[in-house]
């Protein structure tokens, strides 16, 4: 998984509040267990009309916005199925950070294991962030994970709390499968022994 230390850019506003997991990747595209190749579908439907074509008012669809690596929304953001595609649309599309008044549990620690950081912060911090990502290409956010500070392009810096061993994860670039390799020494010690100790096993 890649490492988050610090990211710096152009800010999406999508001021909406409870945009759920259907909404974020619809159910039709659910069939692959693959993590690439679903960032086309995110937010699909608000994306594309009925004959795919793109509806040129959707914020993402907006020329400053398409390389966004950075989302401000509406509470209770990720609301609605465990889904775990939706982080993984978000991040294929290129989507790093989320930040949000609040997020739906399941969805927020998928967001970890997925390499994407979701950021709580008050009504009224998410308000500026908003008005900030307006802007658009006149301005910038930027994200330090090691710092847990947002700053906008005008200088203000809002704190944010983020679990200590979830904050480890993302700056060392550990999903579950990395945590495990860290123990992979430990692991293998122990297989030595058991295949000694108990070699009919």
């Amino acid at each position: 998984m890649e490492k988050f230390e610090k990211l710096s850019g152009i800010a999406a506003p999508m001021p909406m509040i409870n945009i759920d997991t259907d909404m974020i990747i619809p159910k039709q595209f659910l069939k692959t267990i693959k993590r690439s190749g679903l960032g086309v579908n995110l937010f699909d439907e608000m994306r594309y009309d009925d004959d795919g074509n793109e509806i040129p008012d959707f914020v993402l669809n907006k020329p400053q916005y398409r390389e966004t690596q950075i989302l401000i929304a509406g509470d209770n953001f990720g609301c609605g199925s465990s889904r775990e595609h939706a982080p993984w649309a978000i991040k294929d599309f290129g989507i790093r950070c989320v930040i949000a008044p609040s997020f739906a549990d399941i969805f927020y620690n998928n967001c970890f294991k997925n390499g994407i950081l979701p950021i709580a912060l008050p009504q009224e911090q998410v308000d500026i962030l908003m008005k900030e990502a307006e802007k658009g290409a006149n301005a910038r956010v930027e994200v330090d994970l090691e710092a847990q500070t947002v700053s906008t392009s005008d200088g203000e810096v809002f704190a944010f709390e983020v679990d200590a061993f979830k904050k480890h994860c993302l700056l060392e670039g550990l999903d579950d499968i990395g945590l495990t390799m860290e123990k992979a020494a430990s692991i293998d010690a122990f297989e030595t022994k058991a295949e000694q100790t108990r070699p009919w096993v």
